[in-house]
C-alpha cells in the first residue's frame, strides 16, 4: 500500500515508526470502537489534550461519514481505519466502499443561507481542526495529519 503525506513531513507507511489498523463494518455504533482506538493511541503516544479533541472529533466525523454517506449504513461494508506515526504527525486514513463524492462541491456551512441547516459540517471541521487534509479515489479515502 502506497500512502501519499497529506503535509509535509506527516507519517506514510515508508517512515511510519507505527501503523495500526482497524476495519469496521458500517453500523454507526462502531464509532464506539473508533474511540477507544484514539484512547489508546492518546495515551501511548501521550497526546496532548487539545490535540486529542482535534483529532477525535476529526476522526469520529471521517468514520461517521464514511458509513452513513460512503457506505449508506450497509453493514456487509467496511470503512478502514490506517493510522501511522513518525516522530513529528499522526496521520489517518479512512477508505469506505461507496461511490465516492466531489469534497469540491460541498456547500459552505458558514454561508448564511446555510446557518441553521442541519448536517454538512463534518467535512468542514475536519478541514479546520486537521493540520492537512486530502480527498483520493473519488471521495472514497479523505487522509488527515495532525502534529503531534
Amino acid at each position: 500500500m502506497h500512502l501519499r503525506n497529506p503535509v509535509p513531513g506527516g507519517a506514510n507507511v515508508a517512515t511510519a515508526r507505527e501503523v495500526m489498523m482497524l476495519s469496521i463494518s458500517s453500523c454507526p455504533s462502531n464509532i464506539e470502537r473508533v474511540e477507544l482506538l484514539m484512547h489508546q493511541i492518546s495515551e501511548r503516544f501521550r497526546i496532548a489534550p487539545d490535540v486529542y479533541g482535534n483529532i477525535l472529533i476529526s476522526l469520529t466525523e471521517a468514520v461517521n461519514n464514511a458509513i452513513i454517506h460512503g457506505n449508506g449504513n450497509d453493514q456487509s461494508k467496511k470503512v478502514q481505519i490506517v493510522v501511522k506515526k513518525d516522530n513529528a504527525s499522526l496521520c489517518f486514513e479512512i477508505k469506505d466502499e461507496g461511490p465516492g463524492f466531489d469534497h469540491e462541491r460541498l456547500p459552505d456551512p458558514t454561508a448564511p443561507e446555510n446557518l441553521f441547516t442541519i448536517g454538512g459540517r463534518g467535512v468542514f471541521l475536519m478541514k479546520q481542526l486537521s493540520d492537512g487534509i486530502r480527498f483520493d479515489n473519488n471521495g472514497n479515502t479523505v487522509e488527515m495529519a495532525f502534529k503531534v
